[in-house]
C-alpha cells in the first residue's frame, strides 16, 4: 500500500491598490469557495518559477517581484486532502485578470482585505489565522 504524503500547493498574493486578486473554485476540492492564484509545486521548480507559471496558466497575467511569505498546513479531512501551502506575494503591473482554465476558475475578482468574499478555501482560512495582513 502506497504511503499517502502532504502535497506542496503555492498561493500568490497578488495586491493591487489595496485589493487582492481572488478567484473561485471550480470542479476541484474547495469547489465554490474563494482562493489565491496558484497550484501544485512540480518537480525540480523553485517557488518563484511555480507562482509565476500558474499565474500566466490561471490569468494571463506576468508577475514580478515574488517574494516568500509565510506557509500553512491544510489538512481537509472531508476531501482526504493534505497540502503544505506556500504563500508568495507578487507585483503585477498592469492588465485584468481572464478566466483561463474555466473547467478550474468561474470568476476573478479584486477584494479589499476587510471585505473578503465568501466562502473563503481552508488554505485561505488557514492564512487569515497565521498571519497579520493588510
Amino acid at each position: 500500500m502506497e504511503t499517502q504524503r502532504p502535497k506542496v500547493g503555492v498561493a500568490i498574493i497578488i495586491e493591487r491598490d489595496n485589493k487582492i486578486l481572488l478567484g473561485k473554485r471550480k470542479g476541484s476540492h474547495g469547489n465554490g469557495s474563494w482562493a489565491f492564484p496558484g497550484g501544485h509545486l512540480e518537480f525540480n521548480e523553485s517557488f518563484e518559477d511555480c507562482a509565476a507559471r500558474e499565474v500566466m496558466e490561471e490569468t494571463g497575467l506576468t508577475i514580478s517581484n515574488i517574494r516568500k511569505e509565510t506557509f500553512t498546513n491544510d489538512i481537509m479531512k472531508e476531501e482526504n486532502k493534505h497540502y503544505v501551502t506556500c504563500f508568495v506575494k507578487a507585483e503585477c503591473i498592469s492588465g485584468e485578470p481572464k478566466i483561463m482554465e474555466p473547467e478550474k476558475c468561474e470568476a476573478w475578482g479584486w477584494f479589499s482585505w476587510n471585505e473578503l468574499p465568501s466562502p473563503l478555501f481552508a488554505p485561505f482560512q488557514n492564512f487569515l489565522k497565521d498571519t497579520k495582513h493588510c
